[in-house]
């Protein structure tokens, strides 16, 4: 298996594993239970943000030179900062969601644990380790689906199912650690890109500088802004629709999610184009192009087992199973505007995430003008996060490369 082919079935098994997840838990909570379960894992995408964006910094800078243990130091104090933000935001979330403490507590949990995840498969992305971070990758997934369901097997509720998949994250690091630090942990790589070392000191005899918690955030804004974009229309939906109908729209949710996670290799490979001055607009067309296709599949695919809706989770989804293909429709549109956000980063133009902020201003302000009903909500998200991406999409393909 190729180092892209090992990324992406990697990722898929873990996208595929996290919305599993939502099959037994809609069906064993109920819409009012499961409404508040989805909620509350939209939330603990939200803390989760940092973790991506430090995975971008440690892999940047590993194959500029920054030895190990200065990344992992940057991840340390990266978690440190999210543990913090974390527990101030428990009581808010749980006031906002109308959620126990408890269960919002073991939400918002993993969010530390998985900036240091995210510093180990920065170190394998940054040593071009693509087969090993594929397997980091799925255990992740596994790690953190797997303890939730059986929990929610075994009778536990919201809460319960929750903290269980925090410990799974926890012992997905430790593994994590283990494969980044086996016989190619401390090797440097040798490959070669335009006229830059990979691995290698930085480009001309600069000064070799280690990188800071700002060098996160800086990128992590662009991040937080596509994430907040994947799930304010369900955080919104939970506060404005009654608890059936916030329960049927996080169902119809999960196909939006799926369209927009499954692709996510697209962008680990096709990035190092993005930031190459000569191949940024073609890799940029080429990811569009890909998250197209693989979208179409995905909105025709929902269209299709929209039917067996009610015999998977019950009749009382059946209100939503013919919306199937427009949340998908949503999702892939969502993958393609990140992909237009990711050649903001590679490009160093994060500036221009201002106007994904602007769509998120404008999917909320559409969604809490809407009818109140899941069919009101979906149409004005929609329409939102395409106007958006046009947007992106029109200022990515104008913008030159330096």
């Amino acid at each position: 298996m190729t180092g892209a082919g090992a990324v992406t079935a990697g990722s898929m098994l873990a996208n595929i594993a996290a919305y599993l997840l939502h099959l037994p838990a809609s069906r064993w909570l109920g819409p009012e239970g499961y409404g508040a379960f989805a909620a509350l894992l939209s939330a603990q995408l939200l803390v989760a943000v940092p973790s991506l964006a430090l995975q971008a910094v440690v892999a940047r800078e590993h194959v500029r030179g920054v030895p190990h243990d200065v990344l992992r130091a940057l991840g340390r104090r990266v978690a440190l900062l999210v543990a913090v933000v974390a527990a101030l935001a428990v009581v808010p979330v749980s006031l906002l969601l109308d959620t126990p403490v408890w269960a919002t507590a073991a939400a918002l949990a993993p969010g530390p644990v998985l900036c240091l995840l995210a510093a180990e498969q920065g170190l394998l992305q940054g040593a071009e380790r693509f087969r090993a971070l594929g397997v980091v990758l799925a255990l992740a997934g596994a790690g953190k689906v797997a303890p939730a369901v059986a929990v929610l097997a075994a009778g536990g509720g919201v809460g319960p199912a929750l903290a269980a998949g925090a410990v799974g994250v926890g012992v997905a690091w430790l593994v994590a650690a283990q494969v980044t630090s086996g016989p190619r942990g401390d090797s440097a790589g040798v490959a070669t890109r335009g006229n830059s070392v990979v691995g290698g000191p930085r480009e001309n005899g600069a000064a070799l500088t280690s990188p800071g918690v700002a060098a996160v955030l800086a990128a992590g804004q662009v991040q937080l802004v596509m994430m907040a974009l994947t799930s304010i229309d369900l955080l919104l939906a939970r506060a404005l629709l009654d608890p059936e109908d916030a329960g049927r729209y996080a169902l119809g949710a999960v196909a939006a999610k799926a369209a927009f996670w499954l692709p996510q290799a697209v962008g680990t490979v096709l990035y190092p184009r993005m930031a190459d001055p000569v191949g940024h607009r073609g890799a940029v067309r080429s990811a569009v192009a890909v998250l197209l296709g693989i979208g179409a599949v995905v909105v025709i695919g929902a269209a299709v087992a929209a039917p067996l809706v009610p015999v998977v989770v019950g009749e009382d989804y059946r209100p939503v199973a013919g919306l199937l293909w427009a949340f998908a429709a949503l999702g892939v549109t969502l993958s393609v505007l990140q992909a237009f956000l990711l050649a903001t980063i590679a490009s160093d133009r994060t500036v221009e995430a201002g106007i994904a902020w602007c769509g998120l201003v404008l999917t909320a302000v559409a969604v809490w003008l809407a009818p109140r009903e899941v069919e009101g909500v979906l149409a004005a998200a929609l329409v939102a996060v395409v106007l958006t991406t046009i947007t992106a999409g029109w200022r990515a393909l104008r913008s030159r490369v330096s």
